[in-house]
Protein backbone atom coordinates (compact mmCIF):
# COMPACT_ATOMS: atom_id res chain seq x y z
CA UNK A 1 0.00 0.00 0.00
CA UNK A 2 2.01 3.38 -1.02
CA UNK A 3 -0.54 4.76 1.89
CA UNK A 4 1.57 3.08 4.44
CA UNK A 5 4.64 1.69 2.65
CA UNK A 6 3.78 -1.79 3.97
CA UNK A 7 2.92 -4.82 2.25
CA UNK A 8 0.46 -7.62 2.93
CA UNK A 9 -1.13 -10.75 2.23
CA UNK A 10 -4.92 -10.51 0.43
CA UNK A 11 -6.63 -11.74 3.34
CA UNK A 12 -4.41 -9.67 5.35
CA UNK A 13 -7.76 -8.72 8.36
CA UNK A 14 -6.53 -4.79 8.26
CA UNK A 15 -8.86 -2.55 6.89
CA UNK A 16 -8.92 -2.25 3.02
CA UNK A 17 -7.08 0.18 1.14
CA UNK A 18 -8.56 2.43 -1.60
CA UNK A 19 -7.62 0.47 -4.85
CA UNK A 20 -6.14 3.51 -5.82
CA UNK A 21 -3.14 3.15 -2.88
CA UNK A 22 -2.49 -0.66 -3.86
CA UNK A 23 0.43 -1.87 -5.57
CA UNK A 24 0.72 -5.78 -6.60
CA UNK A 25 4.09 -7.60 -6.58
CA UNK A 26 4.95 -11.21 -7.47
CA UNK A 27 6.56 -11.96 -4.60
CA UNK A 28 7.60 -10.83 -0.92
CA UNK A 29 11.09 -10.19 -2.45
CA UNK A 30 9.66 -8.19 -5.67
CA UNK A 31 7.64 -5.71 -2.34
CA UNK A 32 10.74 -5.57 -0.29
CA UNK A 33 13.13 -4.07 -3.61
CA UNK A 34 10.44 -1.98 -4.08
CA UNK A 35 10.95 -0.69 -0.34
CA UNK A 36 7.42 -1.77 1.13
CA UNK A 37 8.33 -3.20 4.74
CA UNK A 38 6.17 -6.68 5.53
CA UNK A 39 2.44 -6.20 7.78
CA UNK A 40 2.91 -6.90 11.41
CA UNK A 41 -1.08 -8.28 11.27
CA UNK A 42 -1.03 -11.15 8.49
CA UNK A 43 2.91 -11.68 8.30
CA UNK A 44 3.12 -12.29 4.75
CA UNK A 45 6.86 -12.91 4.97
CA UNK A 46 5.57 -16.37 6.62
CA UNK A 47 3.78 -17.21 3.38
CA UNK A 48 5.01 -20.03 1.41
CA UNK A 49 6.78 -18.95 -2.13
CA UNK A 50 4.53 -20.96 -4.75
CA UNK A 51 7.08 -21.30 -7.68
CA UNK A 52 4.91 -20.12 -10.16
CA UNK A 53 4.73 -21.05 -14.03
CA UNK A 54 8.31 -21.62 -14.56
CA UNK A 55 10.05 -25.00 -14.06
CA UNK A 56 13.61 -23.13 -14.10
CA UNK A 57 12.64 -20.81 -11.84
CA UNK A 58 10.93 -23.39 -9.96
CA UNK A 59 14.32 -25.33 -9.61
CA UNK A 60 16.08 -22.60 -9.13
CA UNK A 61 14.37 -21.92 -5.70
CA UNK A 62 14.49 -25.56 -4.60
CA UNK A 63 18.19 -24.86 -5.19
CA UNK A 64 18.57 -21.71 -2.91
CA UNK A 65 16.07 -23.16 -0.45
CA UNK A 66 19.18 -25.54 0.22
CA UNK A 67 21.55 -22.73 0.38
CA UNK A 68 22.74 -22.80 -3.25
CA UNK A 69 23.67 -19.05 -3.40
CA UNK A 70 25.63 -19.39 0.30
CA UNK A 71 28.22 -21.66 -1.06
CA UNK A 72 28.53 -20.45 -4.77
CA UNK A 73 27.00 -17.28 -6.97
CA UNK A 74 24.09 -16.70 -9.84
CA UNK A 75 26.65 -17.92 -12.13
CA UNK A 76 27.54 -21.13 -10.76
CA UNK A 77 23.52 -21.34 -9.99
CA UNK A 78 22.63 -20.89 -13.41
CA UNK A 79 25.08 -23.52 -14.55
CA UNK A 80 23.23 -26.27 -12.28
CA UNK A 81 20.25 -25.21 -14.40
CA UNK A 82 22.19 -25.25 -17.61
CA UNK A 83 21.21 -21.59 -18.97
CA UNK A 84 23.17 -18.47 -18.32
CA UNK A 85 23.00 -16.48 -15.50
CA UNK A 86 21.83 -13.19 -17.36
CA UNK A 87 18.72 -15.66 -18.76
CA UNK A 88 18.39 -16.91 -15.22
CA UNK A 89 17.52 -13.18 -13.66
CA UNK A 90 15.35 -12.34 -16.55
CA UNK A 91 13.15 -15.12 -15.71
CA UNK A 92 13.62 -14.30 -12.23
CA UNK A 93 12.21 -10.35 -12.89
CA UNK A 94 9.38 -12.24 -15.13
CA UNK A 95 8.27 -14.39 -12.41
CA UNK A 96 8.94 -12.93 -9.43
CA UNK A 97 9.60 -9.61 -9.50
CA UNK A 98 13.11 -9.58 -8.11
CA UNK A 99 16.38 -11.19 -9.18
CA UNK A 100 18.03 -14.39 -7.24
CA UNK A 101 20.07 -12.90 -4.77
CA UNK A 102 17.46 -10.91 -3.80
CA UNK A 103 15.11 -13.59 -3.69
CA UNK A 104 17.24 -15.44 -1.24
CA UNK A 105 18.53 -12.25 0.69
CA UNK A 106 14.61 -11.29 1.50
CA UNK A 107 14.20 -15.07 2.53
CA UNK A 108 17.17 -14.73 5.17
CA UNK A 109 15.66 -11.57 6.46
CA UNK A 110 12.19 -13.25 6.85
CA UNK A 111 13.78 -16.47 8.51
CA UNK A 112 15.41 -14.31 10.92
CA UNK A 113 11.99 -12.18 11.54
CA UNK A 114 10.52 -15.93 11.92
CA UNK A 115 13.93 -16.53 14.87
CA UNK A 116 12.89 -13.26 16.80
CA UNK A 117 9.03 -14.27 16.50
CA UNK A 118 9.26 -17.52 17.74
CA UNK A 119 12.88 -17.95 19.73
CA UNK A 120 14.28 -16.76 22.41
CA UNK A 121 17.59 -16.83 20.92
CA UNK A 122 19.80 -14.08 21.55
CA UNK A 123 20.05 -11.54 18.98
CA UNK A 124 24.04 -12.39 17.95
CA UNK A 125 22.86 -15.96 17.43
CA UNK A 126 19.70 -14.76 15.48
CA UNK A 127 22.14 -12.78 13.48
CA UNK A 128 24.60 -15.89 12.91
CA UNK A 129 21.45 -18.09 12.00
CA UNK A 130 20.14 -16.20 9.36
CA UNK A 131 23.53 -15.29 7.61
CA UNK A 132 23.92 -11.81 8.37
CA UNK A 133 27.77 -11.06 8.69
CA UNK A 134 27.32 -8.94 11.75
CA UNK A 135 24.83 -7.74 14.64
CA UNK A 136 25.37 -4.29 13.28
CA UNK A 137 23.94 -4.99 9.89
CA UNK A 138 21.18 -7.34 11.00
CA UNK A 139 19.91 -4.48 13.39
CA UNK A 140 20.17 -1.69 10.44
CA UNK A 141 18.48 -4.02 7.76
CA UNK A 142 15.62 -4.60 10.67
CA UNK A 143 15.58 -0.98 11.48
CA UNK A 144 15.44 -0.35 7.34
CA UNK A 145 12.98 -2.80 6.51
CA UNK A 146 10.19 -2.69 9.44
CA UNK A 147 11.04 0.53 10.96
CA UNK A 148 11.77 -1.01 14.73
CA UNK A 149 14.70 -2.52 15.63
CA UNK A 150 14.55 -6.32 16.58
CA UNK A 151 14.07 -5.39 20.26
CA UNK A 152 11.27 -3.90 19.74
CA UNK A 153 9.89 -6.84 17.30
CA UNK A 154 10.38 -9.51 20.27
CA UNK A 155 8.63 -7.09 22.43
CA UNK A 156 5.19 -7.05 19.94
CA UNK A 157 5.66 -10.96 19.73
CA UNK A 158 5.88 -11.62 23.38
CA UNK A 159 8.28 -14.02 22.97
CA UNK A 160 10.16 -13.65 26.73
CA UNK A 161 10.79 -16.93 27.80
CA UNK A 162 14.48 -18.31 27.39
CA UNK A 163 14.90 -21.68 25.30
CA UNK A 164 16.85 -24.35 26.70
CA UNK A 165 20.27 -24.43 25.35
CA UNK A 166 19.68 -26.28 21.53
CA UNK A 167 16.28 -26.50 22.17
CA UNK A 168 14.50 -24.54 19.11
CA UNK A 169 10.40 -24.59 18.65
CA UNK A 170 8.85 -23.35 15.33
CA UNK A 171 5.22 -23.01 13.90
CA UNK A 172 5.59 -23.38 9.94
CA UNK A 173 2.67 -22.21 8.04
CA UNK A 174 1.57 -23.98 4.38
CA UNK A 175 -1.34 -22.75 2.19
CA UNK A 176 -4.57 -25.16 3.13
CA UNK A 177 -5.86 -27.68 2.90
CA UNK A 178 -3.13 -29.95 4.03
CA UNK A 179 -3.34 -33.79 3.86
CA UNK A 180 -1.03 -34.66 6.93
CA UNK A 181 -2.76 -38.15 8.08
CA UNK A 182 -2.23 -39.44 4.16
CA UNK A 183 1.40 -37.61 4.64
CA UNK A 184 2.64 -39.49 7.50
CA UNK A 185 0.10 -42.76 5.86
CA UNK A 186 2.95 -42.63 2.88
CA UNK A 187 5.95 -42.08 5.26
CA UNK A 188 5.13 -44.74 7.99
CA UNK A 189 5.90 -47.94 6.09
CA UNK A 190 8.88 -45.92 4.32
CA UNK A 191 10.42 -45.15 7.63
CA UNK A 192 14.21 -46.04 7.85
CA UNK A 193 14.16 -48.19 11.04
CA UNK A 194 16.38 -46.59 13.79
CA UNK A 195 16.28 -43.40 12.11
CA UNK A 196 13.12 -42.36 11.41
CA UNK A 197 9.81 -42.72 13.25
CA UNK A 198 6.24 -42.28 12.04
CA UNK A 199 3.35 -42.43 14.55
CA UNK A 200 -0.28 -41.87 14.14
CA UNK A 201 0.18 -38.22 14.60
CA UNK A 202 4.24 -37.32 14.15
CA UNK A 203 7.14 -37.49 12.74
CA UNK A 204 10.56 -38.11 14.42
CA UNK A 205 14.07 -38.53 13.06
CA UNK A 206 17.97 -38.12 13.74
CA UNK A 207 19.53 -35.54 11.86
CA UNK A 208 23.05 -34.66 11.67
CA UNK A 209 24.79 -31.56 9.60
CA UNK A 210 28.45 -30.10 10.17
CA UNK A 211 29.37 -32.94 11.98
CA UNK A 212 27.11 -32.13 14.86
CA UNK A 213 24.36 -34.76 15.63
CA UNK A 214 20.63 -33.90 16.82
CA UNK A 215 16.76 -34.90 16.17
CA UNK A 216 13.34 -33.50 15.04
CA UNK A 217 9.98 -33.81 15.76
CA UNK A 218 7.21 -32.49 13.66
CA UNK A 219 3.27 -32.65 14.25
CA UNK A 220 -0.02 -30.99 12.80
CA UNK A 221 -1.09 -27.98 15.32
CA UNK A 222 -4.20 -26.46 13.95
CA UNK A 223 -3.24 -24.46 10.87
CA UNK A 224 0.56 -25.07 11.25
CA UNK A 225 2.99 -27.58 11.07
CA UNK A 226 4.77 -27.81 14.93
CA UNK A 227 8.66 -28.39 14.83
CA UNK A 228 11.41 -28.90 17.25
CA UNK A 229 14.25 -29.12 16.75
CA UNK A 230 17.38 -30.44 19.44
CA UNK A 231 20.15 -29.61 17.47
CA UNK A 232 23.28 -28.04 19.49
CA UNK A 233 24.02 -25.01 16.97
CA UNK A 234 21.93 -22.45 16.06
CA UNK A 235 23.74 -21.48 12.86
CA UNK A 236 22.60 -24.44 10.99
CA UNK A 237 18.73 -23.40 11.70
CA UNK A 238 17.84 -22.25 8.49
CA UNK A 239 19.22 -25.37 6.53
CA UNK A 240 17.45 -27.57 8.87
CA UNK A 241 14.03 -25.71 8.50
CA UNK A 242 14.42 -25.54 5.02
CA UNK A 243 15.15 -29.12 4.38
CA UNK A 244 11.35 -30.01 6.75
CA UNK A 245 9.51 -27.30 4.45
CA UNK A 246 10.33 -29.56 1.92
CA UNK A 247 10.28 -32.48 3.62
CA UNK A 248 6.44 -31.93 3.89
CA UNK A 249 5.72 -30.09 0.95
CA UNK A 250 5.06 -26.93 2.56
CA UNK A 251 5.35 -25.05 -0.67
CA UNK A 252 3.03 -26.77 -2.57
CA UNK A 253 -0.61 -24.13 -3.99
CA UNK A 254 -3.12 -27.38 -3.15
CA UNK A 255 -5.65 -25.01 -5.13
CA UNK A 256 -3.62 -24.52 -8.30
CA UNK A 257 -2.63 -28.11 -8.47
CA UNK A 258 -6.32 -29.12 -7.48
CA UNK A 259 -7.82 -27.00 -10.61
CA UNK A 260 -5.94 -29.21 -12.81
CA UNK A 261 -5.71 -32.37 -11.64
CA UNK A 262 -9.40 -31.76 -10.93
CA UNK A 263 -10.54 -31.80 -14.69
CA UNK A 264 -9.28 -35.18 -15.65
CA UNK A 265 -12.41 -37.73 -14.61
CA UNK A 266 -9.89 -39.99 -13.28
CA UNK A 267 -8.55 -37.91 -11.04
CA UNK A 268 -11.42 -35.43 -10.33
CA UNK A 269 -13.11 -37.93 -7.37
CA UNK A 270 -9.68 -38.71 -5.79
CA UNK A 271 -8.61 -34.79 -5.50
CA UNK A 272 -12.00 -33.91 -4.22
CA UNK A 273 -11.50 -36.68 -1.24
CA UNK A 274 -8.12 -35.78 -1.02
CA UNK A 275 -7.73 -31.79 -1.49
CA UNK A 276 -4.25 -31.15 0.76
CA UNK A 277 -2.56 -33.80 -0.73
CA UNK A 278 1.32 -33.49 -0.77
CA UNK A 279 4.13 -35.14 -2.22
CA UNK A 280 6.52 -36.16 0.58
CA UNK A 281 10.16 -35.13 0.31
CA UNK A 282 13.33 -36.22 2.39
CA UNK A 283 15.78 -34.96 4.60
CA UNK A 284 18.35 -35.89 2.42
CA UNK A 285 18.87 -36.83 -1.00
CA UNK A 286 21.76 -39.22 -0.56
CA UNK A 287 19.60 -41.17 1.83
CA UNK A 288 16.61 -41.26 -0.34
CA UNK A 289 18.89 -42.03 -3.57
CA UNK A 290 20.04 -44.87 -1.26
CA UNK A 291 16.31 -46.09 -0.09
CA UNK A 292 15.01 -45.95 -3.17
CA UNK A 293 17.62 -48.34 -4.82
CA UNK A 294 16.61 -50.39 -1.98
CA UNK A 295 13.33 -50.26 -3.21
CA UNK A 296 13.73 -51.64 -6.64
CA UNK A 297 12.11 -54.95 -7.52
CA UNK A 298 10.61 -55.51 -3.74
CA UNK A 299 7.63 -54.69 -1.67
CA UNK A 300 7.76 -51.09 0.72
CA UNK A 301 8.17 -53.83 3.36
CA UNK A 302 10.92 -55.46 2.02
CA UNK A 303 12.71 -52.41 0.95
CA UNK A 304 11.84 -51.03 4.72
CA UNK A 305 13.98 -54.07 6.23
CA UNK A 306 16.90 -54.15 4.11
CA UNK A 307 17.56 -49.95 5.07
CA UNK A 308 17.32 -51.44 8.51
CA UNK A 309 19.96 -53.54 7.79
CA UNK A 310 22.18 -51.46 5.82
CA UNK A 311 21.99 -48.68 8.68
CA UNK A 312 22.42 -50.75 11.55
CA UNK A 313 25.70 -52.42 9.88
CA UNK A 314 26.90 -48.78 8.81
CA UNK A 315 24.88 -46.34 10.78
CA UNK A 316 26.44 -44.04 13.82
CA UNK A 317 24.62 -44.90 17.24
CA UNK A 318 22.78 -41.84 18.35
CA UNK A 319 20.59 -42.59 21.96
CA UNK A 320 18.08 -45.65 20.91
CA UNK A 321 18.69 -44.71 17.01
CA UNK A 322 21.06 -44.21 14.38
CA UNK A 323 22.13 -41.66 12.39
CA UNK A 324 22.54 -42.20 8.32
CA UNK A 325 25.67 -43.66 7.44
CA UNK A 326 27.54 -40.99 5.66
CA UNK A 327 28.27 -40.84 2.03
CA UNK A 328 32.03 -42.23 2.36
CA UNK A 329 30.99 -45.23 4.28
CA UNK A 330 28.85 -46.61 1.74
CA UNK A 331 31.56 -45.87 -0.90
CA UNK A 332 33.48 -48.82 0.65
CA UNK A 333 30.95 -51.13 2.38
CA UNK A 334 30.57 -54.59 0.99
CA UNK A 335 27.17 -54.87 2.29
CA UNK A 336 27.86 -59.03 3.28
CA UNK A 337 24.96 -60.84 4.80
CA UNK A 338 22.28 -58.07 4.40
CA UNK A 339 20.35 -59.52 1.43
CA UNK A 340 21.68 -57.48 -1.35
CA UNK A 341 22.26 -58.75 -4.52
CA UNK A 342 26.20 -58.05 -6.10
CA UNK A 343 24.64 -55.68 -8.46
CA UNK A 344 22.52 -53.67 -6.22
CA UNK A 345 25.60 -53.21 -3.85
CA UNK A 346 27.50 -51.48 -6.66
CA UNK A 347 24.99 -49.69 -7.46
CA UNK A 348 24.93 -47.84 -3.84
CA UNK A 349 27.99 -47.32 -4.44
CA UNK A 350 28.06 -45.82 -7.39
CA UNK A 351 25.59 -43.21 -5.38
CA UNK A 352 28.02 -42.89 -2.84
CA UNK A 353 31.59 -41.83 -4.46
CA UNK A 354 29.62 -39.62 -7.36
CA UNK A 355 28.23 -36.79 -4.35
CA UNK A 356 25.64 -34.29 -5.74
CA UNK A 357 24.04 -35.53 -9.59
CA UNK A 358 21.62 -34.07 -11.08
CA UNK A 359 18.81 -36.29 -12.60
CA UNK A 360 20.26 -37.11 -16.15
CA UNK A 361 23.58 -37.87 -14.31
CA UNK A 362 22.08 -39.98 -11.69
CA UNK A 363 20.40 -42.42 -14.80
CA UNK A 364 23.64 -42.50 -16.19
CA UNK A 365 24.55 -44.27 -12.94
CA UNK A 366 24.83 -48.12 -13.67
CA UNK A 367 21.22 -49.64 -12.00
CA UNK A 368 19.36 -47.04 -12.27
CA UNK A 369 16.58 -46.75 -14.45
CA UNK A 370 13.56 -44.53 -15.20
CA UNK A 371 11.09 -45.56 -11.88
CA UNK A 372 14.43 -44.90 -9.76
CA UNK A 373 15.31 -41.52 -11.16
CA UNK A 374 11.44 -40.23 -11.15
CA UNK A 375 10.73 -41.74 -7.86
CA UNK A 376 14.19 -39.38 -7.01
CA UNK A 377 13.08 -36.75 -8.66
CA UNK A 378 9.79 -36.75 -6.93
CA UNK A 379 10.85 -37.22 -3.49
CA UNK A 380 14.53 -35.58 -3.73
CA UNK A 381 14.78 -32.92 -6.28
CA UNK A 382 11.17 -32.25 -5.49
CA UNK A 383 10.55 -32.14 -9.20
CA UNK A 384 6.42 -31.46 -9.43
CA UNK A 385 6.38 -33.10 -12.99
CA UNK A 386 8.58 -36.06 -12.08
CA UNK A 387 6.16 -39.11 -13.39
CA UNK A 388 7.58 -42.82 -12.68
CA UNK A 389 4.76 -44.50 -15.60
CA UNK A 390 6.39 -47.48 -15.27
CA UNK A 391 4.74 -48.20 -12.11
CA UNK A 392 2.83 -51.09 -11.55
CA UNK A 393 0.34 -49.33 -9.21
CA UNK A 394 -0.15 -46.64 -11.47
CA UNK A 395 -0.61 -48.78 -14.76
CA UNK A 396 -3.34 -50.74 -13.10
CA UNK A 397 -4.97 -47.55 -11.48
CA UNK A 398 -4.98 -46.07 -14.87
CA UNK A 399 -6.62 -48.84 -16.22
CA UNK A 400 -3.45 -49.10 -18.88
CA UNK A 401 -0.87 -51.92 -19.71
CA UNK A 402 2.28 -49.45 -21.13
CA UNK A 403 4.28 -46.88 -19.62
CA UNK A 404 4.10 -45.49 -22.58
CA UNK A 405 0.32 -45.28 -22.84
CA UNK A 406 -0.02 -44.09 -19.00
CA UNK A 407 2.21 -41.36 -20.23
CA UNK A 408 0.30 -40.24 -23.17
CA UNK A 409 -2.10 -40.45 -20.78
CA UNK A 410 -1.07 -38.03 -18.01
CA UNK A 411 0.01 -34.92 -20.44
CA UNK A 412 -3.31 -33.41 -19.59
CA UNK A 413 -1.50 -33.23 -15.67
CA UNK A 414 1.07 -31.67 -16.34
CA UNK A 415 2.87 -29.66 -14.85
CA UNK A 416 1.84 -31.42 -11.53
CA UNK A 417 1.90 -35.25 -12.45
CA UNK A 418 4.22 -35.49 -9.33
CA UNK A 419 0.91 -35.42 -7.40
CA UNK A 420 -1.39 -37.19 -9.77
CA UNK A 421 0.97 -40.17 -9.07
CA UNK A 422 0.22 -39.72 -5.20
CA UNK A 423 -3.73 -39.39 -5.84
CA UNK A 424 -3.37 -42.93 -8.13
CA UNK A 425 -1.09 -44.72 -5.15
CA UNK A 426 -3.43 -43.80 -2.69
CA UNK A 427 -5.90 -46.09 -4.58
CA UNK A 428 -9.95 -45.33 -5.13
CA UNK A 429 -11.23 -42.09 -3.35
Amino acid sequence: MTSTGIYCRPVCPAPSPKEENVRYYPSAAAAAEAGFRPCLRCRPETSPVWNGTSGTVARALRLIDGSALDEAGVDELAARLGIGSRHLRRLFLEHLGATPVAVAQTRRIHFAKKLIDETALPFTEVALAAGFGSVRRFNATFQKLYKRTPSDLRRLAGKSAVNDPGDYRFRLRFRPPYDWERVLGFLRPRAIPGVEVVSESSYRRTISMDGMRGSLEAYLDGDVIALRIQFPGSKQLFRIVERVKRLFDLNADPVEIAATLGQDPLLSARVAARPGLRVPGAWDGFELAVRAVLGQQVTVKGATTLAGRVVAAYGVPVGDGYLFPERDVIAEADFAGLGLTSARAETLRQIARAGDFTLDEFLQLRGIGQWTAQYYAMRALHEPDAFPAGDLVLLKAAGLAKPRELEARAETWRPWRAYAAMHLWHGEA
